[in-house]
């Protein structure tokens, strides 16, 4: 699910793919490889590993030179991290090799209907795909056997595929998950990222959904799946040193909120492997504690009111969030045994330093959830635990808001000895993020949406603390008056802001208070205002406008604020806002 990079041409096409992976590093992943033609033998050998590019750069350094192959990093969905689910997969016959991001969610059935004598060597999805143009091609050409396979597919996927009998030729396919094809004169390179194409291309064009690609050393074919040729535009690689970071987004931010789906993908690496313990002095004092103090500010605290949800639920621990600058100066009566949990991006900020000298002093056990792990805070508290988020540049944060939800779930999960398989909950977290990048309504949306210089959003129980958190998102970039309000509260005063045209969405996440959420809309509807739903599917009714897919319930925040993230985004670009950097913000808060 994360990089792929695939290359023709008159170049070494091992070294062109281990650059682009490496380059790919940043999406996260648990195993590599490769394949190359072996002009020798005549057949695509492969190399992978669990492990690092690196490691695959030193398997594969033996080979020769070959001016075809694929390459793959791989995050672990269907089956376990192994060197046999790692890719690239062939077919029984070894004719056919294949690398694949997304999941195929009919892949049994598939295998049912059309596989019932084929044997497999891996658990993945991705192995089917490879059988079945290996069933289809007895009957077909090798086209339309790809093709007829690409119409039997349900899901997601980014597709490179290599037929041994024809060496010369790479092929792809693409529907929902990103690839990019670029050109130049000496070959024809194949990636999910901008950033793996840089210096190997002069021209690209980003592949749409539901194409299939045919490319030789200097020429590709491009058809929709009824094998209709189509012309798309190429445009020119125009980037610098410091644009290369951004990869193909034009901000920062932008990438950073499509990077949400490697970041949850990196927290299970590093926290629900076989080898990962937590410091049992940490889950002791937090388990013989009376009461956890989440202290944060900004869209850190909102994380916090997540966690709080997180803990009383998941571990059965009471918990207050408080605000870093109220807290410092003006403590709380505290009780006997309290255990504190500070949570930063950037581990540097001031208020909450504050807290931390006041509470050392005390004596007080603290945990400091951050970025940055050599940070102050995370030096200077007994415990720290890092978010595994990468440089977040944008100011306004987005990926390292959903990194402490998830770090703040699974601390709650380990407290509450594992009442739930978060491995599994999360890999559904970054499906269910990633589906919904993948369609990219939001721009239209905003555009017909936030019109105003003001604008609420409401929501009940966890959809509250989403609300506020995409309130600030908005008026951060956008500098559009936003409040999140407890859609119950909407009655008791601030309707009376409700103006003709007034834009308010509804997040609705928890089916159970689905139609208290929908009935508030409903009253500022007949005072005139443009309301907007966000929902889960379990949630969800025919006509709401944004539809995500289903999570574990305490998880949703990590999803149905994505949709919230864009629309601030857009409202700042269609308005031509310094978007990474907005007025009088910065990264990190040094001073109280």
């Amino acid at each position: 699910m994360c990089g792929i990079v695939g290359y023709v041409g008159k170049r070494q096409a091992k070294e062109i793919i281990l650059e682009g992976l490496t380059r790919l590093e940043y999406r996260g992943y648990d195993s590599a490889g490769l394949s190359i033609f072996n002009q020798r033998h005549q057949i695509f050998d492969i190399y992978k590993d669990i492990g690092r590019v690196n490691q695959l750069r030193e398997i594969s350094k033996s080979s020769a030179f070959s001016n075809i192959g694929i390459g793959h990093t791989r995050w672990a969905t269907h089956g376990k991290v192994s060197k046999i689910n790692a890719h690239p997969h062939q077919s029984h016959s070894k004719r056919f090799v294949i690398v694949h991001n997304g999941v195929i969610e009919n892949y049994q059935e598939l295998k049912a209907q059309y596989l019932t004598n084929t044997i497999f060597e891996s658990e993945t999805d991705t192995e089917v795909i490879a059988q079945l143009i290996e069933t289809f091609v007895k009957n077909l050409n090798v086209e339309n056997a790809i093709l007829t396979t690409l119409k039997l597919l349900k899901g997601s996927y980014a597709l490179l595929i290599l037929d041994t009998t024809s060496p010369e030729v790479l092929y792809a396919a693409k529907h929902k998950s990103p690839l990019i094809l670029g050109q130049s004169n000496e070959g024809i390179t194949i990636a999910s990222d901008l950033m793996a194409l840089v210096g190997y291309a002069d021209t690209y064009v980003p592949i749409e959904d539901k194409t299939f690609i045919v490319s030789y050393e200097t020429t590709t074919r491009f058809y929709d799946l009824d094998h209709h040729l189509i012309h798309p535009t190429f445009k020119k690689i125009e980037l610098d040193e410091s644009s290369v970071e951004k990869g193909a987004y034009a901000h920062f931010m932008l990438k950073e909120i499509h990077e949400q789906p490697s970041v949850v993908r990196r927290l299970v690496s590093n926290y629900l492997n076989d080898t990962y313990t937590f410091d049992q002095n940490l889950i002791e004092k937090m388990r013989q504690s009376d009461r956890i103090y989440v202290l944060a500010a900004g869209t850190s605290m909102h994380a916090g009111f997540i966690g709080k949800r997180l803990f009383e639920s998941l571990a059965g621990i009471p918990t207050e969030v408080h605000i870093a600058s109220e807290f410092a100066y003006q403590m709380p009566l505290l009780t006997k045994n309290p255990f504190f949990v500070l949570v930063s991006q950037s581990g540097e900020t001031a208020d909450l330093r504050a807290c931390l000298v006041k509470l050392k002093k005390r004596n007080y056990e603290i945990l400091t959830i951050t970025n940055v792990i050599t940070s102050t805070l995370a030096r200077e508290a007994n415990y720290a635990l890092e978010l595994f988020a990468g440089p977040e540049i944008a100011v306004a944060s987005t990926k390292a808001y959903v990194a402490q939800v998830g770090l703040l779930a699974i601390l709650a999960n380990e407290l509450g000895a594992r009442p739930i398989n978060l491995y599994q909950e999360l890999t559904k977290v970054a499906l269910a993020i990633e589906n919904f990048l993948s369609e990219e309504k939001t721009l239209d949306i905003t555009r017909r949406m936030f019109t105003k210089k003001e604008c609420f959003y409401i929501g009940r129980g966890v959809d509250y603390y989403i609300g506020l958190e995409a309130a600030l998102k908005l008026k951060e970039i956008s500098y559009i008056h936003t409040e999140g309000f407890a859609a119950g509260e909407l009655k008791h005063g601030t309707i009376a802001l409700i103006e003709e045209d007034t834009p308010v969405v509804a997040i609705i996440s928890d089916i159970s208070i689905s139609s208290n959420t929908r009935s508030n809309l409903k009253e500022v509807e007949a005072r005139g205002a443009k309301t907007l739903i966000i929902s889960m599917k379990e949630a969800s009714q025919k006509d709401d406008d944004i539809v995500l897919d289903d999570v574990y319930p305490l998880l949703s925040p990590m999803v149905m604020v994505v949709p919230t993230q864009l629309f601030s985004y857009y409202a700042a670009l269609v308005r031509s806002y310094d978007i990474d950097k907005p007025r009088n913000l910065a990264k990190s808060v040094t001073v109280e």
